[in-house]
């Protein structure tokens, strides 16, 4: 095996040794603890910052665990698609420790640093991973992680929200399980790219089961996204989780839209009989209603938190319009407003706990309060959110819409799609001038003789930090498009994956 493919397997070593670590020196000497903490996500940003510099010569690297060739030992696949969410991942895991160290949230219990670092190797695990058990054991991984962080600082809403979360991501899981089943007692493989050679092979007489098989797994993949009607357990659980993981779950959407982009093409491609493309008729109405349920839900939340969360589920649909086409064009543009609608529900979480902590006791309600330390810079970071998350010049979210308005133009659908980008951005507008003019321009009474609380500014960075990314996104958007393009048309070339992984075999 060439040594560098060898950096493969660093996303997934690094969290799985830096876990346990963390969690056996977090009560005598935590500042190890986040020092190892910080130390491994700084090594996952470079092993993926190098994966995806590898990965733009075009070339499918693999890296068989234990030695065991596919498909009869675990391998792990990296492209274009694979590095980006990796970088993705680290970047976000970065940000959303900064921002829980910064203002000691992670205090709130011993074990946050070990919970994000298992909650990354579910993370990284899923997007390398390249067979379907796996896909599952790694969202089992993240799933355990994200159910100890959904109740970090604990509470009664948290609580209520956490057994909701629970509930519906165990179902969501024996749903996966059936589906392996059936597509394994089909095909007599769980990896992908043999998969998807076996089931062009299928008789007609087990198509409908193959096509109920295929239904079920893209069930669980949209109730990872959080697209309609299996949507509903997302506002209630983020807008109530510790700011920093929120910001980190904005990031779990995007599990359920990579998996889509990367089974369905695979598995369930042209070849795939009566199963070929087989949520294609359900994708693009529930994408539509997802965006526009999402923005419509930013525009009657009462807290900027909850605005939030729904800003996730109306940016996921956005998100799906373009995956919806199925076509090298319309996944490149659809990669491009990943990455960017990531960083943009992240700030705007971000945002909502810097407001929260200089309103003390009105909290992040979207109420007029007393004048609060900061108002006008922390007022200028909510506008740079808030653009960014519907959509408006000059930030990487209006050129995101641009490149998905743009790829769609060809298909008979374009006009449904415009008016559903354009209209929602129009309510996303309204909600957050709303939110943010009660908010920054109605002042409550003060008590007299009483000063604004005064905040540390420190609490500003990570915020500071995601809309700086999302400028340099903009600025970088000709080979940032570029290379989601690429990354789209390799998803796409299904033969060339197959011939990387399995070869002769």
């Amino acid at each position: 095996m060439n040594p560098v493919d060898q950096i493969a397997i660093a996303p997934i070593v690094v969290p799985a040794l830096a876990a346990p670590l963390a969690l056996l020196v977090m009560r005598r000497r935590r500042w190890l603890g986040v020092t190892i903490s910080f130390t491994s996500c700084l090594l996952m940003l470079a092993a993926a910052v190098s994966l995806l510099l590898l990965a733009d010569d075009g070339t499918i690297r693999t890296y068989e665990v234990g030695g065991w060739e596919a498909p009869f030992g675990i391998v792990l696949v990296v492209d274009r698609l694979a590095s980006i969410m990796l970088v993705l991942a680290s970047t976000l895991a970065l940000l959303a420790l900064l921002h829980a160290t910064l203002t000691e949230t992670d205090r709130d219990g011993w074990h946050f640093h070990p919970l994000l670092q298992f909650q990354l190797l579910g993370l990284n695990g899923a997007f390398l991973t390249g067979d379907l058990f796996n896909l599952f054991v790694f969202f089992e991984v993240l799933l355990i992680a994200s159910y100890g962080l959904m109740l970090h600082g604990q509470g009664p809403a948290r609580l209520k929200a956490g057994v909701q979360y629970v509930v519906v991501n165990i179902v969501g899981s024996s749903l996966f399980l059936i589906a392996l089943g059936l597509l394994y007692s089909l095909t007599g493989t769980l990896n992908m790219a043999q998969m998807g050679l076996r089931v062009a092979a299928i008789g007609a007489d087990d198509q409908w089961l193959l096509r109920i098989a295929g239904l079920l797994l893209v069930s669980v993949f949209a109730l990872k996204a959080a697209i309609v009607p299996l949507h509903l357990w997302l506002p209630r659980t983020y807008a109530v989780a510790t700011p920093a993981v929120a910001a980190l779950f904005a990031i779990m959407t995007k599990v359920g839209v990579y998996s889509l982009i990367r089974v369905v093409p695979q598995i369930f491609g042209d070849g795939a009989g009566a199963a070929a493309w087989v949520p294609s008729p359900y994708l693009l109405p529930a994408a539509m209603i997802t965006a526009i349920l999402g923005f419509s839900g930013v525009f009657v939340a009462r807290r900027l938190s909850e605005q939030a969360a729904y800003a996730v589920v109306g940016s996921t649909g956005t998100l799906m319009i373009a995956v919806a086409g199925w076509q090298a064009d319309t996944i490149g543009a659809a990669l491009y407003y990943l990455v960017h609608s990531t960083l943009a529900g992240a700030a705007l979480f971000f945002i909502a706990d810097v407001v929260a902590r200089r309103r003390k006791s009105f909290g992040d309600t979207i109420s007029s309060g007393p004048v609060s330390h900061d108002r006008q810079m922390v007022a200028l970071l909510f506008l740079c959110a808030a653009i960014g998350a519907v959509g408006l010049p000059p930030l990487s979210g209006f050129i995101g819409k641009l490149l998905i308005m743009g790829s769609v133009a060809d298909e008979a659908w374009w006009a449904w799609a415009w008016g559903v980008i354009l209209g929602t951005t129009l309510i996303g507008v309204i909600g957050f001038a709303r939110a943010g003019s009660t908010l920054f321009w109605k002042d409550g009474p003060l008590p007299e003789g009483a000063a604004p609380a005064r905040t540390a500014r420190f609490d500003l960075a990570a915020a500071a930090i995601a809309l700086a990314l999302m400028t340099a996104l903009s600025v970088a958007a000709g080979p940032v498009t570029a290379y989601g393009e690429a990354a789209a048309r390799q998803v796409m070339n299904s033969p060339a994956t197959v011939d990387t992984i399995l070869g002769a075999r």
